[in-house]
């Protein structure tokens, strides 16, 4: 069952959804850019949630700093990877032993931004419609825990053939899933999005 949960990332206050489910097996849903009305309510997100919910997955969503109640502005994606650290020590704070980033969009490169440190690399991610045709990704770095990729084939912020590319130079043996008729929003398309995750998600059992 979900419940509203804060917890502070430096001097600021977040809010977020949290599921509690597995005592060890939780993932972190981030959300789309915050300047075109993403937030942890978007449809996308809500889809991630419930696949790994239904796989015996906890999850926590959040607004980054500026959206809805959560404390701060917005700050171009520097402050919003603190913010992705935060939850990642609120739930370390919970017990969790294995957790999973999952970015929808520009949450996608908030998590491609906090994998060049080498303290985050290694996490196990899936991005969703990572923005490479809008949003720059280089400098290219090495993302050795991304898992998974997926992509609407008529997804003109993300270009297939463009992250195609990317992914591979990202992790050689990450899956890329492409979605036939889903654009950027996977309009649609959410029934299959949430099949595709679910066949890739596995609980991590203590």
């Amino acid at each position: 069952m979900e419940q509203n949960v804060t917890f502070h990332c430096q001097d600021i206050e977040l809010e977020g959804i949290w599921a509690a489910q597995s005592p060890t097996s939780a993932t972190i849903i981030t959300h789309p850019h915050p300047l075109y009305g993403g937030d942890m309510c978007n449809a996308v997100v809500e889809t991630v949630s419930s696949a790994y919910q239904n796989k015996g997955w906890s999850t926590l969503r959040f607004n980054f700093r500026g959206v809805g109640r959560s404390q701060g502005t917005f700050d171009d994606g520097i402050g919003e990877q603190e913010d992705l650290t935060a939850a990642t020590d609120f739930l370390n704070s919970k017990g969790v032993s294995y957790i999973e980033w999952a970015g929808y969009s520009f949450g996608a490169w908030v998590m491609a931004c906090r994998a060049r440190d080498a303290r985050w690399a290694g996490i196990p991610m899936r991005f969703i419609a990572p923005p490479v045709g809008f949003i720059d990704f280089n400098p290219i770095h090495p993302i050795p825990g991304l898992r998974q990729v997926i992509i609407g084939a008529g997804d003109e912020l993300a270009p297939q053939q463009h992250c195609e590319s990317i992914a591979t130079r990202w992790n050689p043996q990450v899956k890329v899933d492409v979605l036939p008729g889903a654009d950027h929003f996977f309009w649609n398309q959410m029934n299959t999005l949430q099949k595709v995750l679910e066949a890739n998600i596995s609980l991590i059992k203590p």
